[in-house]
């Protein structure tokens, strides 16, 4: 009895050396700086995609659709830095998308998104700026009405006292503060403003 339990701690002490001698060097490897460095490398930094604001609908842009046959102009970089300058004054205001749209379409028409000076003889009145504002009826100084961010405050000012612009269609609502001799002009230029406003309202 006592032989058989020699032999077989014997034969298990052989068995777990040759086990240390088999897996030493693995665990002597898993030990090793390099293994630790790969343990707490840090992990891969993942490309997040740059996600851009949705552009405003046309059903907030056009509600009542456009009317008449459409104009467009080609814009400069200062006539879209205008228009830009309109989009931001409008938000200022505290005014919507639509209320940009009839703001650019007004500009377009009195002036061509062009922040004139006095025009000498070819000049309406005494008008100036991105609206043609008079400053003989009130609108403000030459110095207000030529400031981009003034005039638009100004335009808008007299759109909010306009019962019901946003039903109205876009020629009506711009006439109600213009009063111009053409009333009908403004709406040739709804399309091209609401393509504007789509385009940088969110930019």
């Amino acid at each position: 009895m006592n032989t058989m339990l020699r032999k077989t701690v014997t034969a298990f002490a052989g068995f777990a050396f040759a086990g240390g001698a088999l897996l030493g060097p693995t665990t002597a490897a898993l030990a090793s700086p390099a293994h630790e460095a790969a343990a707490t490398a840090a992990p891969a930094t993942v490309a997040v995609a740059d996600v851009k604001p949705d552009k405003p609908g046309m059903d907030k842009l056009v509600p009542h659709g456009v009317q008449g046959s459409q104009s467009s102009v080609k814009l400069s970089d200062e006539q879209l830095a205008n228009a830009k300058s309109i989009i931001s004054a409008t938000k200022k205001s505290g005014m919507d998308e639509r209320a940009a749209v009839v703001a650019i379409a007004t500009s377009l028409q009195e002036s061509k998104l062009e922040n004139l000076g006095h025009l000498g003889d070819r000049n309406d009145h005494d008008s100036l700026g991105l609206f043609q504002q008079r400053p003989s009826s009130g609108w403000g100084s030459p110095e207000q009405i030529t400031d981009a961010e003034y005039s638009t405050k100004a335009f808008l000012s007299g759109l909010k006292n306009v019962s019901g612009w946003k039903d109205m269609p876009l020629t009506d609502a711009a006439q109600a503060v213009q009063v111009s001799a053409f009333p009908d002009h403004y709406a040739q230029w709804e399309s091209q403003a609401a393509n504007i406003v789509a385009d940088h309202w969110n930019s």
